[in-house]
Protein backbone atom coordinates (compact mmCIF):
# COMPACT_ATOMS: atom_id res chain seq x y z
CA UNK A 1 0.00 0.00 0.00
CA UNK A 2 1.29 3.25 -0.87
CA UNK A 3 1.88 6.03 1.52
CA UNK A 4 2.25 9.61 0.91
CA UNK A 5 2.58 13.37 1.94
CA UNK A 6 2.47 15.38 -1.35
CA UNK A 7 3.10 19.16 0.64
CA UNK A 8 2.94 22.20 -1.58
CA UNK A 9 5.40 24.01 0.63
CA UNK A 10 8.32 24.14 3.30
CA UNK A 11 7.27 27.48 4.85
CA UNK A 12 4.84 29.80 5.09
CA UNK A 13 5.41 33.51 4.45
CA UNK A 14 6.42 35.12 7.74
CA UNK A 15 7.32 31.92 9.49
CA UNK A 16 10.14 29.92 10.67
CA UNK A 17 11.17 26.71 8.38
CA UNK A 18 8.54 24.02 8.21
CA UNK A 19 6.36 25.86 10.93
CA UNK A 20 3.30 25.16 9.45
CA UNK A 21 4.12 21.43 8.78
CA UNK A 22 6.60 19.97 10.75
CA UNK A 23 3.45 18.37 12.91
CA UNK A 24 2.18 16.54 9.84
CA UNK A 25 5.13 15.31 8.20
CA UNK A 26 5.93 14.03 12.07
CA UNK A 27 2.12 12.31 12.38
CA UNK A 28 2.28 11.03 8.96
CA UNK A 29 5.51 9.30 9.60
CA UNK A 30 4.50 7.79 13.41
CA UNK A 31 5.93 4.43 13.97
CA UNK A 32 8.39 4.44 11.20
CA UNK A 33 10.85 7.10 11.56
CA UNK A 34 13.69 4.29 12.73
CA UNK A 35 15.68 5.00 9.20
CA UNK A 36 14.33 8.61 7.22
CA UNK A 37 16.62 9.32 4.06
CA UNK A 38 16.61 12.51 2.94
CA UNK A 39 17.35 13.03 -0.43
CA UNK A 40 18.67 16.93 -0.47
CA UNK A 41 19.57 17.23 -4.57
CA UNK A 42 16.87 20.09 -5.44
CA UNK A 43 19.63 22.48 -3.53
CA UNK A 44 21.52 24.07 -6.06
CA UNK A 45 23.49 27.03 -4.31
CA UNK A 46 23.61 25.88 -0.82
CA UNK A 47 24.98 22.45 0.47
CA UNK A 48 23.19 19.17 0.85
CA UNK A 49 24.73 18.72 4.48
CA UNK A 50 23.32 22.25 4.79
CA UNK A 51 19.94 21.44 3.74
CA UNK A 52 19.54 18.09 5.49
CA UNK A 53 21.10 20.06 8.80
CA UNK A 54 17.91 22.35 8.25
CA UNK A 55 15.17 19.29 8.19
CA UNK A 56 16.72 17.63 11.39
CA UNK A 57 16.64 21.25 13.27
CA UNK A 58 13.08 21.61 12.30
CA UNK A 59 12.14 18.29 13.31
CA UNK A 60 14.29 18.31 16.68
CA UNK A 61 11.34 18.75 18.75
CA UNK A 62 9.91 15.18 17.31
CA UNK A 63 12.75 13.30 17.99
CA UNK A 64 13.47 12.86 14.00
CA UNK A 65 16.68 12.53 11.86
CA UNK A 66 16.38 11.58 8.68
CA UNK A 67 19.84 10.65 6.96
CA UNK A 68 21.50 13.11 3.81
CA UNK A 69 21.32 10.64 0.85
CA UNK A 70 24.20 12.21 -0.33
CA UNK A 71 26.33 11.32 2.11
CA UNK A 72 25.71 7.48 2.09
CA UNK A 73 28.17 5.76 0.01
CA UNK A 74 25.55 3.19 -1.30
CA UNK A 75 22.75 5.13 -2.27
CA UNK A 76 20.40 2.09 -3.45
CA UNK A 77 20.82 0.16 -0.57
CA UNK A 78 19.46 2.92 1.57
CA UNK A 79 17.00 3.89 -0.23
CA UNK A 80 15.53 -0.15 -0.43
CA UNK A 81 16.42 0.18 3.75
CA UNK A 82 14.21 2.90 4.57
CA UNK A 83 11.73 3.38 6.86
CA UNK A 84 10.37 6.78 4.31
CA UNK A 85 11.62 8.83 2.18
CA UNK A 86 11.93 12.68 2.62
CA UNK A 87 12.58 14.84 -0.54
CA UNK A 88 12.78 18.53 -0.06
CA UNK A 89 12.30 21.69 -1.99
CA UNK A 90 13.91 23.87 -4.56
CA UNK A 91 14.78 23.25 -8.11
CA UNK A 92 12.68 20.83 -9.79
CA UNK A 93 15.11 19.98 -12.88
CA UNK A 94 18.05 19.81 -10.64
CA UNK A 95 16.82 16.93 -8.32
CA UNK A 96 15.61 14.95 -11.41
CA UNK A 97 18.89 15.35 -13.51
CA UNK A 98 20.65 14.34 -9.95
CA UNK A 99 18.32 11.19 -9.12
CA UNK A 100 18.54 10.03 -13.07
CA UNK A 101 22.60 10.50 -12.98
CA UNK A 102 22.86 8.49 -9.32
CA UNK A 103 20.40 5.89 -11.21
CA UNK A 104 18.07 5.93 -8.13
CA UNK A 105 14.57 6.83 -9.81
CA UNK A 106 13.87 2.89 -9.79
CA UNK A 107 15.27 2.30 -6.42
CA UNK A 108 12.66 5.04 -5.18
CA UNK A 109 9.81 3.82 -7.29
CA UNK A 110 10.52 0.14 -6.12
CA UNK A 111 10.40 1.09 -2.20
CA UNK A 112 7.34 3.63 -2.32
CA UNK A 113 5.15 0.13 -4.60
CA UNK A 114 6.20 -1.53 -1.63
CA UNK A 115 5.00 0.27 1.27
CA UNK A 116 7.67 2.93 2.35
CA UNK A 117 6.72 6.01 3.26
CA UNK A 118 7.58 9.43 1.04
CA UNK A 119 7.19 12.57 1.73
CA UNK A 120 8.06 15.20 -0.68
CA UNK A 121 7.76 19.36 -0.91
CA UNK A 122 7.28 21.51 -3.30
CA UNK A 123 10.21 20.06 -5.97
CA UNK A 124 9.48 16.67 -3.55
CA UNK A 125 5.94 16.98 -4.95
CA UNK A 126 6.52 17.45 -8.33
CA UNK A 127 8.99 14.43 -9.04
CA UNK A 128 5.93 12.39 -7.41
CA UNK A 129 4.17 12.68 -10.35
CA UNK A 130 4.44 11.10 -13.76
CA UNK A 131 6.29 14.03 -15.39
CA UNK A 132 8.11 17.19 -14.17
CA UNK A 133 5.75 19.59 -16.58
CA UNK A 134 3.92 21.50 -14.15
CA UNK A 135 6.65 22.55 -11.96
CA UNK A 136 7.00 26.46 -11.66
CA UNK A 137 10.82 26.13 -11.74
CA UNK A 138 13.32 27.26 -14.46
CA UNK A 139 15.08 24.12 -16.59
CA UNK A 140 18.42 24.72 -15.05
CA UNK A 141 20.05 22.29 -15.88
CA UNK A 142 18.41 19.34 -18.56
CA UNK A 143 17.48 15.87 -17.35
CA UNK A 144 17.88 12.99 -19.77
CA UNK A 145 13.30 13.09 -19.83
CA UNK A 146 10.90 15.12 -17.72
CA UNK A 147 9.51 11.83 -16.69
CA UNK A 148 9.43 11.36 -13.01
CA UNK A 149 8.64 8.85 -10.41
CA UNK A 150 4.72 8.46 -11.33
CA UNK A 151 4.62 7.65 -8.05
CA UNK A 152 0.28 9.07 -8.49
CA UNK A 153 -1.06 9.35 -11.95
CA UNK A 154 -1.82 13.35 -11.34
CA UNK A 155 -0.03 16.35 -12.23
CA UNK A 156 0.99 18.74 -9.23
CA UNK A 157 1.16 22.18 -9.31
CA UNK A 158 2.53 23.23 -5.75
CA UNK A 159 2.45 26.73 -4.67
CA UNK A 160 -0.63 27.41 -6.43
CA UNK A 161 -2.03 31.03 -6.95
CA UNK A 162 -4.38 32.57 -9.16
CA UNK A 163 -2.64 36.52 -8.26
CA UNK A 164 -1.05 38.27 -10.84
CA UNK A 165 1.40 41.30 -10.69
CA UNK A 166 -0.53 44.90 -10.75
CA UNK A 167 0.39 45.65 -14.35
CA UNK A 168 2.32 43.12 -15.61
CA UNK A 169 1.53 41.35 -18.92
CA UNK A 170 3.24 38.17 -18.42
CA UNK A 171 0.28 34.77 -17.89
CA UNK A 172 -1.53 34.20 -14.91
CA UNK A 173 -0.71 30.60 -12.85
CA UNK A 174 -3.60 29.35 -14.31
CA UNK A 175 -3.01 29.97 -18.11
CA UNK A 176 0.28 28.24 -18.09
CA UNK A 177 -1.22 25.26 -16.87
CA UNK A 178 -4.27 25.60 -19.11
CA UNK A 179 -1.55 25.17 -22.00
CA UNK A 180 -0.05 22.52 -20.42
CA UNK A 181 -3.53 20.95 -20.65
CA UNK A 182 -4.62 22.11 -24.00
CA UNK A 183 -1.43 20.30 -25.29
CA UNK A 184 -1.57 17.22 -23.03
CA UNK A 185 -5.70 16.50 -22.98
CA UNK A 186 -5.70 13.40 -20.50
CA UNK A 187 -3.64 14.93 -17.85
CA UNK A 188 -4.92 16.28 -14.97
CA UNK A 189 -3.49 18.82 -12.74
CA UNK A 190 -4.40 18.89 -8.99
CA UNK A 191 -2.90 22.47 -7.97
CA UNK A 192 -1.94 23.29 -4.26
CA UNK A 193 -1.76 26.54 -2.48
CA UNK A 194 0.78 27.48 0.06
CA UNK A 195 -0.22 26.00 3.30
CA UNK A 196 -2.13 23.23 1.60
CA UNK A 197 -0.98 18.85 0.42
CA UNK A 198 -2.41 15.68 -0.23
CA UNK A 199 -2.31 12.23 1.75
CA UNK A 200 -2.10 9.43 0.40
CA UNK A 201 -3.06 6.02 1.79
CA UNK A 202 -3.70 3.07 -0.28
CA UNK A 203 -6.32 4.08 -3.21
CA UNK A 204 -7.62 6.96 -0.60
CA UNK A 205 -6.31 10.46 -1.76
CA UNK A 206 -7.41 13.13 0.05
CA UNK A 207 -6.65 17.63 -0.16
CA UNK A 208 -5.98 19.18 2.81
CA UNK A 209 -5.69 22.78 4.17
CA UNK A 210 -7.40 25.99 5.00
CA UNK A 211 -7.03 27.32 1.05
CA UNK A 212 -8.96 26.13 -1.41
CA UNK A 213 -7.46 23.73 -4.31
CA UNK A 214 -8.15 23.13 -8.02
CA UNK A 215 -8.59 20.35 -9.99
CA UNK A 216 -7.75 20.89 -13.67
CA UNK A 217 -8.70 19.25 -16.68
CA UNK A 218 -8.53 20.20 -20.53
CA UNK A 219 -11.69 22.35 -20.29
CA UNK A 220 -12.58 22.35 -16.86
CA UNK A 221 -11.97 22.76 -13.11
CA UNK A 222 -13.21 21.78 -9.89
CA UNK A 223 -12.56 23.58 -6.40
CA UNK A 224 -11.39 21.28 -4.19
CA UNK A 225 -11.72 22.31 0.17
CA UNK A 226 -10.34 20.48 2.77
CA UNK A 227 -10.48 16.61 3.38
CA UNK A 228 -12.10 16.30 -0.26
CA UNK A 229 -11.04 13.24 -1.73
CA UNK A 230 -10.52 13.02 -5.41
Amino acid sequence: MKNLLLLSNSTNYGEQYMQWCKSIVASFVSGHTKSIVFVPYAAVDFSYAAYTDKVNTALFEYAIEVINLDAVENKKEAIANASAIFVGGGNTFHLLKTLQDLDLVVEIQKAVDTGTYYAGWSAGSNIATPSICTTNDMPIVQPSTFKALGLVDFQINPHYTERIIENHGGESRKKRLQEYLAANGTQIVVCIPEGTYIQIRGETRKFKGLEKGKVLTHGREIDIEDNHKF
